[in-house]
C-alpha cells in the first residue's frame, strides 16, 4: 500500500500558478515529485542497515528549480536530448527549433516541458499529470497532449509517458534525475559499480551529436555488460565521463537496461524500459557552483543520469527509430526504477 498525500510548493511568479507537491511513500521507497515540470524533487531509498537516505539531487525549494540549473529530477521534452542545429523536416515541411546547447537544440528547447506547470490528479499508489503543447509550441509541430504517471509499489517507481499529437511530431519524453545511491551531496560517484545491458552504442561528435553510425561496445570504453567500477574505469580510458545513447532492443517490452551498485551502501538501483535507448550520463558539467539541498555542493561527477529514451537526433537519421508520432497514433512509454 503506497500512502499519497499533497501540499502547496510554492507558487509560480507573476500570477503563473500554485505548484503542489505530492508525496508517494511505501514501507521501501518515498518520492517528492512537483506539478511544476513533474520534477522528482526528492527520493529515499533504505541502505544496507534499514536507513534512508535522499538519492537525487536537487534543490528544497521551488526558486532553486525556477532559476538555471542542469534539468535536476524534471521530465523534459518534446524531445529529449539533442537535435543537430535544431532543425528537422516532417512531411516535406521544414522546421527550426531554438538553439541551446551549443549550435544544437536540446531537451524541448527554452521553455521545454520541465518548466511548464501541469496539471496533477491523485490516483492509486502515484499521480497523473497532464498538459496540453499548442501547435507551434517552441516551434514543434501540432498539439501535443501528454499524460506522465508516476507510480509506487513496493521498491519501484515506475514512470509512464503517453501523448497524442494533431499533426505528424517528433517526440521523446524522459526523466532527467540525477542519481547519487550514497546520498545527494555525498561527493563523486567513482564508488559505484555500472552494468548497461546494451551490445552497440552511439559515437557522437564535438557538439555531442550522433555521427549516424551505431558501434559495438566489444573492446571499448563503453562495453559495460559486466560491472565497471566508475573511478578505474574512467581513469583506465582517460575518460571525461559518460553522455552517451546505449542502444537497446527496439521493441515496447518492458526490458532491464542497466544495473548500478554503490557497495558501501549496499543500494542497487536496476532499471528497465520499453525504450529503445537510454543516455548514461556522469554529470560531467556539474562544477560546484549550484548548492542544493542542504546546502549541498554538487561538483563535477557527484550524480549519474539513466535517461531512458529514443536514439538522440533521429528525427534527422532515417537509419534510427523513428521518433515521429502521427495523428491518431498513442506514443507510450514506461520506465521502471528499482531499489534493492
Amino acid at each position: 500500500m503506497t500512502l499519497v498525500s499533497r501540499e502547496v510548493f510554492g507558487t509560480l511568479p507573476d500570477g503563473g500558478g500554485t505548484v503542489e507537491k505530492f508525496h508517494l511513500e511505501s514501507d521501501l521507497l518515498r518520492a517528492d515529485v512537483i506539478s511544476y515540470g513533474c520534477i522528482l524533487t526528492r527520493l529515499e531509498t533504505k541502505d544496507s542497515h534499514g536507513n534512508f537516505s535522499d538519492i537525487v539531487l536537487g534543490f528544497d525549494d521551488l526558486e532553486g528549480y525556477l532559476n538555471k540549473h542542469p534539468y535536476f529530477g524534471a521530465v523534459v521534452g518534446r524531445v529529449a536530448n539533442r537535435i543537430a542545429n535544431g532543425k528537422f523536416s516532417v512531411d516535406g515541411k521544414d522546421y527550426q527549433l531554438a538553439i541551446n546547447n551549443g549550435p544544437n537544440s536540446i531537451h524541448g528547447g527554452l521553455k521545454g516541458f520541465d518548466k511548464v506547470l501541469w496539471i496533477p490528479e491523485v490516483i492509486q499508489n502515484g499521480v497523473r499529470f497532464s498538459y496540453t503543447s499548442a501547435d507551434g509550441e517552441e516551434g514543434y509541430p501540432g498539439e501535443l497532449k501528454v499524460w506522465v504517471t508516476y507510480v509506487v509499489e513496493g521498491s519501484k517507481l515506475t514512470i509512464n509517458y503517453k501523448a497524442q499529437s494533431s499533426k505528424a511530431t517528433p517526440i521523446n519524453l524522459t526523466n532527467h534525475s540525477y542519481f547519487n545511491l550514497a546520498g545527494q551531496g555525498s561527493g563523486v560517484i567513482y564508488d559505484h559499480q555500472v552494468t548497461i545491458d546494451a551490445d552497440h552504442y552511439l559515437p557522437v561528435d564535438d557538439t555531442m551529436i550522433p555521427t549516424g553510425q551505431v558501434a559495438p561496445v566489444e573492446g571499448t570504453a563503453f562495453d559495460l555488460r559486466t560491472p565497471v567500477e566508475l573511478e578505474n574505469h574512467i581513469k583506465n580510458f582517460n575518460l571525461n565521463g559518460f553522455d552517451h545513447n546505449f542502444c537497446l532492443a527496439v521493441n515496447n517490452e518492458l526490458k532491464q537496461c542497466a544495473r548500478v551498485h554503490h557497495p558501501a551502501s549496499g543500494r542497487v538501483l536496476t532499471v528497465s524500459t520499453t525504450q529503445p535507448g537510454v543516455q548514461f550520463y556522469t554529470a560531467n558539467f556539474l562544477d560546484g557552483t549550484l548548492k542544493g539541498k542542504g546546502g549541498s555542493v554538487y561538483p563535477k561527477h557527484s550524480a549519474f543520469c539513466l535517461e531512458t529514451q529514443a536514439w538522440p537526433d533521429a528525427v534527422n537519421k532515417s537509419q534510427f527509430p523513428s521518433t515521429l508520432l502521427h495523428p491518431g497514433e498513442e506514443y507510450k512509454h514506461t520506465t521502471c526504477f528499482d531499489f534493492a
